[in-house]
């Protein structure tokens, strides 16, 4: 884990702090390859894949899960975890109804000139579910319940199975809650490939949302041509600003839940507090010890830093430049940072939130952009689902009152047809 303070880290310590998604081109070969296999050979290519991958032996009777599988699993689950995963689901329903914009409204600009907006919730939609290391169902929520909110009438959900062929319990009681249409047992690239073109048994989508490790987030841009994406969301990162106020035993604990994600996870914390900085690096060292997932937790602390800066305007310049997927603001004044803050996928204020509320059952989405990408890109929501369609309602005294300026500036443009167009509807 780095600790310096922030005018003495080098040109490279920056540059991998600052850089973060630079392994996709290492794999874009691999990844279009695997694309390649899907698309041309469908359901044979995803079985083959599971195997390779998940070793999960598949034939094409069960690479959708049946409803008797997820009620058998179902089954299986404790009736008070399953009332937790309906409070989330409640809180996450609630928060992204919020966000729904009116369907239809029009202004008008000018007498007999009404213009106005139509929202349309997409077709269909795919959610990528990850696998491996541990089971997410609270990306099943996160995913599947905004799409639905929005009115998204086809949504399905790719995960990887366990080498067994099965779903995790828990993945299959929040597809049921959620109400998703298929749920198909294909992960990875593959998973990917499937969604974008479509395959014998798994449907094809218009978009695909979802997070997942470099080669999924590869192939998500690489099929682009065939369904849109959300962004690309990559390994986990938290950047905690802090002063004086802050509790060094908390973020330290939350720099430790941003490790146990993956070994490739950032944490980061920037303060104006040097004994605050040595607080936490010293908890982070303790906390680490005694984590269940310390093989994970040691290799992400790899990619950890804590620094000091010289005042909270370097700490916030800091911040807008490293663009994170969460950012806490654990300061006395925080609104004021608040307010300076340009570029984070999602923020959590105070001591008493932390990323792992919003991970699970405050509502907000944990589906955000990471490497930087929150720059220029939001965290999942119900605009992700729809689509806006413009529109003019037009009499012919409102063409009347702008006909003189349609005619004039496409003449100029050489598009005489055009400005006939226009002509025409007044002629005798």
């Amino acid at each position: 884990m780095l600790y310096k303070h922030l005018s003495d880290v080098t040109d490279a310590e920056m540059e991998k702090l600052l850089y973060r998604g630079g392994e996709l081109a290492d794999v874009n070969e691999t990844v279009a390859s695997i694309l390649s296999d899907v698309q041309e050979e469908g359901d044979s290519a995803l079985i083959r894949y599971t195997e390779q991958f998940d070793g999960a032996k598949l034939q094409i009777t069960n690479i959708e899960v049946t409803k008797e599988e997820i009620d058998e699993a179902v089954g299986k689950l404790d009736e008070e975890l399953l009332r937790h995963l309906e409070i989330a689901a409640k809180n996450i329903r609630t928060f992204h109804t919020a966000q729904m914009p009116q369907s239809t409204w029009f202004i008008e600009i000018a007498p007999g000139i009404e213009l106005g907006q139509k929202v349309t919730p997409l077709s269909s939609v795919g959610a990528y579910i990850p696998g491996g290391r541990a089971s997410y169902p609270s990306t099943v929520l996160m995913t599947v319940i905004p799409a639905k909110v929005a009115g998204v009438k086809n949504v399905v959900m790719c995960t990887p199975p366990q080498s067994d062929g099965s779903v995790n319990p828990l993945t299959l009681a929040a597809a049921r809650v959620t109400g998703v249409d298929h749920v198909y047992k294909i992960g990875g690239v593959q998973a990917i490939g499937a969604m974008a073109y479509g395959s014998e048994t798994v449907m094809g989508v218009d978009k695909i949302v979802g997070p997942g490790n470099v080669y999924v987030t590869a192939a998500k841009m690489q099929v682009r041509d065939e369904a849109e994406i959300d962004f690309p969301a990559g390994p986990s990162e938290v950047l905690i600003i802090a002063d004086d106020s802050a509790d060094a035993k908390m973020a330290a604990s939350d720099i430790i839940a941003q490790a146990e994600h993956d070994p490739n996870a950032v944490s980061v914390l920037i303060t104006t507090s040097t004994s605050l900085a040595e607080n936490v690096r010293d908890e982070v060292i303790r906390q680490a010890e005694n984590t269940k997932r310390r093989e994970i937790v040691d290799a992400s602390l790899k990619n950890a830093a804590v620094l000091v800066a010289d005042s909270m305007n370097v700490c916030i310049d800091f911040v807008n430049e490293f663009a994170t997927e969460h950012l806490e603001i654990m300061v006395s004044d925080a609104d004021s940072v608040l307010d300076r803050i340009e570029n984070a996928g999602s923020i959590f204020v105070g001591n008493y939130a932390p990323v792992s509320a919003g991970d699970y059952a405050s509502g907000t989405n944990h589906v955000l952009p990471t490497a930087g990408y929150a720059k220029v890109y939001s965290g999942l929501n119900i605009n992700h689902f729809v689509k806006y369609s413009s529109i003019q309602r037009i009499g012919k005294d409102g063409l009347n009152g702008i006909k003189d300026t349609i005619i004039a500036l496409a003449e100029e443009e050489g598009l005489t047809a055009h400005a006939d167009a226009v002509r025409a509807r007044f002629e005798d």
